[in-house]
């Protein structure tokens, strides 16, 4: 699993952001810190509500730049913001090479859902190191806003 002082495992994915561009973590450091904020699935209850929570504290993000990781397709997840009224880019992990990268996936096998992010959080600086990862086996915990934002900021 990837770690505190780890180098963040760099990827390119789809980005949701009103548009569907091509992102790479490693080409976006100069806007670290970098918050990656993977969840299990658009539009379910607790995932809903940490995005809006996101949304809502940005302005406690200062100069951190928050994405969220999910599995889901890139039109879904644009749909999915727009729904939510979210200001932040969506990484579309649907190949599952990030969730398996970062050592986060995880199963609903009484639902039927195989290969879904784990609800986990990784801020990266701007040397592509891990500064703070927090990590959930229970979908239904979602993380400590405040930290995460005071683990943003100490990143800078």
């Amino acid at each position: 699993m990837v770690t505190v002082g780890d180098a963040a495992p760099d990827f390119t994915a789809p980005l949701a952001n009103g548009d569907v561009e091509e992102f790479t973590l490693s080409e976006t450091l100069d806007d670290a810190p970098i918050v990656l904020a993977f969840f299990p699935g658009a539009f379910t209850g607790v995932c809903t509500t940490e995005m809006a929570t996101f949304e809502e504290k940005l302005d406690e993000f200062e100069d951190a730049t928050v994405y969220g990781v999910s599995v889901d397709a890139p039109f879904s997840l644009n749909e999915f913001r727009d729904q939510q009224g979210l200001s932040f880019g969506i990484i579309s992990d649907s190949n599952k090479e990030i969730i398996d990268d970062y050592d986060v996936e995880m199963d609903f096998a009484d639902m039927g859902y195989y290969g879904v992010a784990k609800r986990a959080v990784f801020v990266v600086n701007s040397d592509g190191e891990v500064t703070y990862e927090w990590v959930s086996d229970d979908p239904g915990v979602e993380p400590d806003y405040d930290e995460v934002a005071d683990a943003a900021e100490a990143a800078e």
